[in-house]
């Protein structure tokens, strides 16, 4: 992993968002998904009426990985960012959970696969996105609204059904209680 460590501003709210790590430009940014993937993140939240500056006020944004994980070669020479490994996840783990035990979230955004799996076992995205699931966590229900990342590697969400289930999760974001009570000002 490599410094330095990416947090957001503290926020008392009750929607918490997860994404899986910095990229390798967030130090530049000072902020999480402060460079492309943010860009197309925001894009999303600015199409059911919130603005990024209205995101970023009133939505704790944490990471499973604290740091940048490093470039690996993908598929035909082009490089993504590194997946962290089960030992980087247990290591940054006490640190989200404590954010959870603190903010006790109503609604969890969880963007990406990696960020997912921490609360729901998924194979596919085709299988979470577009849903709202309600678990329990550190004792209280939670609900969760998976979304994919936001990557310009991905074409997940711009071929179909990708892009059916992203406006579907979406539709359910801006109709979720919590999300509508947070933003009712927007």
């Amino acid at each position: 992993m490599h410094p330095p460590v990416i947090t957001c501003p503290p926020v008392v709210t009750r929607i918490m968002s997860i994404g899986q790590a910095p990229g390798p430009h967030e130090a530049k940014a000072g902020q999480p998904f402060g460079w492309t993937a943010g860009k197309t993140l925001f894009q999303w939240f600015a199409s059911i009426g919130v603005q990024e500056e209205a995101y970023r006020a009133q939505v704790y944004m944490a990471a499973v990985c604290r740091c940048f994980p490093g470039k690996q070669i993908q598929l035909k020479g082009k490089t993504g960012d590194r997946v962290p490994s089960p030992e980087e996840i247990a290591a940054c783990r006490p640190w989200l959970e404590r954010e959870l035990a603190l903010l006790q979230p109503e609604l969890l955004i969880l963007i990406g696969k990696l960020a997912i799996n921490q609360f729901l076992a998924v194979d596919k995205l085709t299988d979470v996105i577009g849903n709202i699931y309600q678990i329990e966590v550190q004792g209280r229900n939670v609900d969760l609204l998976p979304l994919p990342h936001p990557s310009g590697l991905s074409t997940w969400f711009r071929t179909e059904p990708g892009k059916t289930l992203l406006r579907q999760a979406l539709s359910k974001l801006a109709a979720h209680p919590t999300w509508q009570h947070t933003f009712k000002h927007e």
